[in-house]
């Protein structure tokens, strides 16, 4: 078995895609994502050892719950891919209803952080792993109509370098841009233009290597997938 992997937002998009291919390579995955049937379905097409839990991220209550399991049943992880996200439909800051606001910086803030607050320390016991925190153009640049989802990510960028200094000897954490990719999420912001852009079958096979080629040594790093 290869690297002990934690994936969140493992139920579709860039997470069930990078979930799909690292257990063809020989990783043991360990997912979560909110929707229970998509969690049924992932835990019967891969069983043990991988294990995949529905969960909201959000609850630091369950997350701290769910990484004591995990570290239990599939040991401390390698490697934590926080990829769950979500965006506003585009709207002026104004317009955007306070609750899908709010629901946007649990998700995308709030929930990496629960994440890190759980699993780093078995990591830092050890002595070893990486944070890699999905980030996203839009958190190094900005667009209207998306001012909720670009503050969470610029947020991301922050978070990490402070986490990255944190850190002892040994770990790391990287933002990762995956670059745009073809995805329910960008539908959301492009709508059919959104089929213009890299599938994600073909993004896969560029982005896997290269986050498995993150390095102790690239900690604080802001990191984009090569052509992305």
């Amino acid at each position: 078995m290869g690297q002990h992997i934690v994936i969140t937002g493992v139920s579709r998009g860039l997470g069930r895609s990078l979930a799909t291919a690292l257990i063809s390579e020989g990783h043991q995955i360990s997912g979560c994502a909110r929707s229970a049937e998509a969690i049924a379905q992932l835990s019967q097409l891969y069983p043990l050892p991988h294990q995949f839990a529905a969960l909201d991220i959000r609850d630091d209550q369950a997350v701290k719950a769910w990484g004591q399991t995990l570290v239990a049943n599939a040991g401390t992880p390698d490697l934590v891919l926080n990829n769950a996200g979500l965006v506003n439909v585009p709207a002026p800051l104004w317009q955007v209803p306070a609750a899908e606001c709010d629901a946007v910086i649990a998700v995308n803030l709030t929930g990496t952080i629960n994440l890190i607050r759980h699993l780093a320390p078995p990591m830092i016991a050890r002595g070893s792993g990486i944070f890699v925190n999905f980030s996203s153009g839009w958190g190094r640049s900005t667009s209207p109509g998306v001012a909720p989802y670009c503050a969470t990510k610029w947020a991301i960028e922050g978070l990490t370098q402070a986490l990255a200094q944190d850190l002892p000897a040994g770990l790391a954490a990287v933002t990762l841009n995956p670059g745009i990719i073809h995805t329910d999420m960008l539908e959301t912001c492009y709508g059919e233009a959104a089929a213009a852009y890299t599938p994600i079958s073909t993004w896969v096979k560029t982005a896997m290597p290269f986050i498995l080629g993150i390095r102790p040594e690239d900690n604080g790093k802001a990191l984009t997938v090569p052509n992305g």
